[in-house]
């Protein structure tokens, strides 16, 4: 999506929550769209969240919501499609039968292929179409359903990693988690490329806790597994995964 179009869409969804007091959704964005969203989003006083289906995801809606929306549901379905084990399907061949639907990119999310399975996260306008329509992946047989199973097919390997700091503010994360000095993470801050819990971070005095998902655009996404314990040095010790 060009930026222009990305600010403008992003400024309808907050006015039109605001002027009828409905939810608006603005569907599945890449990461870099995200970031781009979210500096928009820093100019009004809006409640949002962006949500792809499941916590991890790269490409994930925006949904902008009244006060009063405690739920804050998305219009997203996971489909999934199970196929024989012997075949190997690749995320591009999925892709490429649902692009065949003339479904848009905006309407398909995270594609997870595993072995024997795949889940798709779309919008719920295309769902049924979908449902209806596919009944092979390139020469390869597949059932489709909706819903999505109790675990996810794994997509990403994660290592995990251990460093150490000085406190538990991001530009000394970030440093530790990609190698790099304080200062070269302030600039990554600075220029609006880190975000905790899908968050664009603004301040390099923010705190990070266990549990806290940080994205890194151009260098990945990290896991903060904990930071609860000191070395001889009095240092914090991080311990991160990675996903590769």
């Amino acid at each position: 999506m060009e930026p222009d179009t990305l600010k403008a869409r992003v400024s309808d969804c907050v006015s039109l929550c605001a002027k009828t007091g409905r939810p608006k959704f603005l569907g599945f964005l890449t990461e870099n769209e995200t970031a781009s969203a979210i500096s928009v989003l820093n100019g009004f006083s809006a409640k949002y969240i962006f949500f792809g289906g499941y916590d991890l995801a790269s490409r994930r809606y925006l949904g902008v919501f009244p006060e009063w929306d405690e739920d804050m549901l998305f219009p997203i379905d996971g489909i999934t499609f199970n196929f024989p084990s012997a075949y190997s399907l690749s995320h591009r061949d999925f892709l490429g039968a649902l692009m065949a639907l003339k479904i848009s990119r905006e309407s398909v999310g995270d594609i997870l292929v595993g072995e024997g399975q795949a889940v798709v996260f779309v919008s719920n306008t295309v769902s049924q179409h979908i449902l209806s329509e596919i009944r092979k992946i390139g020469s390869v047989g597949v059932k489709a359903e909706l819903g999505i199973p109790d675990s996810l097919p794994e997509v990403s390997e994660k290592v995990f990693l251990s460093g150490t700091v000085a406190s538990n503010r991001i530009d000394c994360v970030v440093a530790t988690i990609i190698g790099t000095s304080r200062s070269n993470a302030l600039e990554l801050i600075g220029e609006g490329r880190v975000s905790v819990n899908s968050i664009q971070c603004e301040k390099n005095t923010k705190s990070v806790h266990s549990g806290d998902s940080i994205t890194i655009r151009g260098k990945g996404r990290f896991t903060v597994e904990s930071m609860d314990e000191y070395s001889k040095k009095g240092r914090l010790i991080l311990k991160y995964s990675k996903f590769l």
